[in-house]
């Protein structure tokens, strides 16, 4: 048997047997599935720091017998307990790790875990506003899975220019050039620093309110 300590974000928990529960988790060496015994006893000191929503500290013990570790140890890090006080923080969230779940079964990039990690503390900051959080997720999101934005080049191939307006094309995936678009120049720079930043350094962006919403039905009409 062999010990592994690491941090983790539970993204998804299976009750099994009576007292036991099945954690599939994203860590910063990717996923990891793993059963938690007794977990689900009212004494059980493993309990607090694998809910939903907590980040913590773990030790696993690997066995040759199970394709399964054992989670023996969990030290809660911090609980993101500030989204349960909006339902619509707390949906956001919870897509979240049901959109990164599947994620890590395509693509096991160690930058999934930073990535939850980055939209849970900032979901957990109520002052930020959560069109911002969820532009920010939705490409980086993407960026991760092959499938980043291409906000240098329309679906034509010419370069994207400020003083021209364009909307996005579902069958080509990108931006079309169009005379009745919303997606101006402004639009598309913000949203090329939300691609290319963390999600703290983008909230200390000013003066957003004006292209926010158009920079998030782009977002999401990649997204889906």
């Amino acid at each position: 048997m062999k010990n592994e300590k690491l941090k983790a974000i539970v993204l998804r928990r299976t009750n099994y047997q009576e007292a036991d529960r099945i954690l599939d988790l994203v860590t910063p060496l990717g996923k990891r599935s793993v059963i938690a015994r007794g977990v689900r006893k009212e004494k059980s000191r493993l309990a607090g720091s694998v809910e939903l929503l907590c980040e913590s500290e773990i030790v696993l013990t690997k066995s040759n017998k199970s394709s399964l570790a054992i989670l023996t140890s969990a030290r809660l890090i911090r609980f993101y307990g500030n989204i349960l006080k909006s339902y619509n923080r707390m949906t956001f969230a919870y897509d979240t790790l049901k959109n990164i779940g599947k994620a890590v079964n395509q693509i096991e990039e160690p930058e999934w875990y930073d990535l939850l990690s980055q939209v849970l503390s900032g979901l957990d900051d109520l002052k930020i506003d959560l069109r911002l959080i969820r532009v920010w997720f939705l490409l980086q999101y993407q960026k991760l899975l092959g499938n980043e934005l291409n906000m240098l080049y329309d679906v034509d191939g010419k370069k994207l220019e400020k003083n021209k307006k364009y909307t996005y094309d579902y069958l080509e995936r990108g931006l079309r050039e169009d005379i009745g678009g919303k997606i101006n120049g402004d639009v598309i720079k913000f949203l090329r620093v939300v691609n290319n930043n963390s999600l703290d350094l983008v909230t200390k962006i000013g003066g957003i309110d004006s292209v926010l919403g158009d920079a998030l039905t782009l977002a999401e009409n990649h997204f889906n």
